[in-house]
């Protein structure tokens, strides 16, 4: 990938996610949609509701990446911490957000609006808004930390305000090449030879298990389409090399 290219990391916070009684839908989508804008989702970590190792784990990758995404703990409920943690992250007080407020506040009827839903308008000092047009309570932007609801349709409605704000790089370009009945074990030194030729290109090999065929799939990533296209082909000729048929595009696991 080019330098050019901002990196981000994603942040999964709940215990219910590590417990297993919940399994996480929005790692696809937010790799693809930051894809799309050139900017490579380099690293997902999946931690507790645990108010340290949430302050920790945000100064530590908001220093290493150039974007940090968050999703979940943001309700209204006593283990929601996330925004909290997040205002101690950045040594800020965490407070009532006026717009976030107001937002909220004329969203419910007389006397709905109350403490347990005031905690989503609070938000560190100096937040702004990531706009939420499913459920009104929103996420926020703190420095390069942006933070997300964990429910997939709102944290999509969530990616669909913020990404048009960021800067993004070279857009990420795939091709994808795959191949029934080759084993990886029998391309992986041609694949490492291939590698080394195209440092520019990030090239991956990903095994697939199906009825009609066991066979693995080479996927070429990087921001020059020309480049990616001269992998594949290389990788073509290394399949055709061991009497197979290459098949252009990732195959349907």
């Amino acid at each position: 990938m080019s330098e050019k290219n901002p990196t981000a990391c994603l942040l999964i916070i709940g215990n219910e996610v590590l417990s297993g009684r919940t399994q996480d839908a929005n790692i696809n989508h937010i790799a693809k949609r930051l894809g799309e804008i050139g900017m490579p989702l380099r690293e997902v970590r999946v931690i507790p509701d645990v108010r340290q190792v949430i302050v920790d784990t945000v100064n530590e990758v908001r220093a290493k990446f150039d974007h940090v995404f968050t999703t979940g703990g943001i309700g209204p409920t006593h283990d929601d911490i996330t925004s909290e943690c997040i205002a101690e992250a950045f040594g800020v007080p965490w407070e009532p957000h006026p717009e976030a407020w107001a937002k909220m506040e004329a969203s419910y009827k007389p006397g709905e609006f109350n403490p347990a839903r005031q905690r989503m308008a609070k938000m560190p000092r100096g937040a702004s808004l990531i706009e939420n047009v499913i459920s009104v309570a929103p996420g926020f932007t703190m420095g390069n930390v942006h933070v997300m609801a964990g429910v997939p349709r709102i944290m999509q409605a969530m990616m669909d305000t913020l990404v048009p704000t960021l800067q993004g790089g070279p857009p990420i370009v795939s091709r994808a090449v795959h191949v029934i009945g080759l084993p990886e074990g029998a391309i992986a030194e041609g694949l490492g030879k291939i590698q080394d030729r195209f440092t520019d290109v990030d090239i991956g090999s990903y095994p697939f298990y199906r009825a009609g065929g066991n066979g693995v799939a080479i996927v070429a990533k990087g921001n020059d389409p020309a480049r990616a296209e001269a992998v594949t082909a290389e990788v073509t000729d290394l399949i055709l090399s061991f009497g197979k048929n290459p098949i252009p595009g990732e195959p349907v696991m």
